[in-house]
């Protein structure tokens, strides 16, 4: 299999599938793409390996292009079972599910106001009354799972696919200097995305755009 995947530090959707096949254990190539090359230079670089024009895409060992995190990690759930990337009770997987779709369409001022930068000096940011309402609705859901399946990942105890859609939101947490405390945690969402960024498949993620200079 082949991974096509952007900039490290800044591609929040190829860290994600990134992040769920590792952890799968699987053997891959990555193929990384720089983005950010001015107009239409990294979409043109990015469609030989992509119909979309964007990235992530996986090439699977059978001849298959998928494009979409979501899509690439469906497909790994499926193709790795064992991973256990989803759980295999119907109802956290139901809400792990639900989890993993929020964030792959919602919280767009929190994407925008506060972009993945794994590069930037981390700050204190002055958030706009949209963004504090996303995050006010990421630490509900987050302490709302975390209590209902016990942790310490969000369906339960095995880490998967929805902890992979929150992990590059943990590292927005810490670049922009995000104290979940004023946004209703009592300290289990905290706790919680401290946890995603000390995962053996994160550290490798971080550890690899350290290598290419950020960039």
């Amino acid at each position: 299999m082949e991974l096509v995947i952007g900039t490290k530090a800044w591609s929040t959707w190829s860290m994600r599938p990134w992040l769920a096949l590792k952890k799968t254990g699987a053997v891959f190539e990555e193929r990384l793409i720089q983005l950010r090359q001015g107009d239409g230079v990294t979409e043109a670089a990015i469609l030989p390996y992509s119909e979309s024009g964007l990235v992530p895409a996986l090439k699977t060992d059978d001849g298959l292009t998928i494009c979409d995190s979501l899509a690439i990690c469906e497909y790994l759930a499926e193709r790795f079972p064992q991973a256990g990337l989803w759980p295999a009770d119907p109802g956290a997987r139901a809400m792990a599910r639900s989890a993993a779709a929020q964030m792959h369409s919602g919280y767009r001022s929190l994407r925008v106001e506060c972009p993945m930068d794994l590069a930037a000096e981390p700050r204190e940011a002055e958030l706009s009354a949209a963004t504090a309402g996303d995050i006010r609705r990421i630490v509900a859901l987050w302490r709302g799972m975390l209590a209902r399946f016990g942790g310490p990942w969000l369906a339960g105890d095995e880490w998967g696919i929805a902890d992979a859609f929150f992990t590059p939101v943990a590292t927005r947490f810490l670049t922009y200097g995000v104290k979940l405390s004023d946004h209703g945690d009592t300290g289990e969402a905290g706790g919680y995305a401290a946890r995603l960024l000390q995962r053996r498949e994160y550290l490798a993620w971080l550890a690899g755009a350290q290598s290419a200079g950020m960039r």
